[in-house]
């Protein structure tokens, strides 16, 4: 395999990836480019590359840098911008939890909190409050471990995970 067919397979398939941590494939391709590159892109080049629009790529890369996986990096005497990818992939995990957490864990705690008030008026109502109350323990244990895996550091994590394995 050649190192272009190597990328492509790369991208292509992080790209798939993308889907299951929440993002579409397009942001995927573009962060796994970034990330793949050895020196930082223009929008251009990116559009080029994964022969998506401008549109397509200006706004998945600023989700990117909302995500805090992509940064500007400017260079002197140059007027386009450039982006590159956080290479560190312990920064770029945390940064999909602390994402993925405020986007889809958050909110579920907030509905849970909110539907806790339910009166336990009838059996049925008893048996809902019984069943989100076992949700909400989960869901503050998950919340729990997730805060404390983010604020660890990556020796922490692989030590723990392969204690855990053994």
């Amino acid at each position: 395999m050649t190192l272009k067919e190597g990328k492509e397979k790369f991208i292509q398939s992080w790209g798939a990836l993308g889907s299951s941590w929440g993002i579409n494939r397009t942001m995927a391709q573009i962060h796994a480019l970034l990330l793949i590159s050895p020196e930082a892109l223009s929008a251009e080049e990116i559009m080029e590359e994964l022969q998506i629009s401008r549109g397509n790529a200006n706004m998945n890369i600023r989700a990117l840098i909302d995500w805090g996986l992509v940064y500007k990096e400017l260079k002197p005497g140059e007027r386009k911008e450039f982006f590159v990818a956080e290479k560190d992939m312990w920064e770029v995990v945390k940064n999909i939890i602390i994402q993925r957490k405020k986007r889809e864990l958050e909110p579920m705690l907030r509905v849970l909190d909110e539907i806790s008030s339910v009166d336990p008026d009838s059996e049925e109502a008893e048996e809902f409050i019984e069943i989100i109350r076992e949700i909400k323990l989960f869901s503050n244990k998950a919340d729990s471990t997730l805060d404390t895996l983010v604020k660890s550091d990556s020796n922490w994590f692989v030590g723990t995970f392969m204690k855990m394995i053994k």
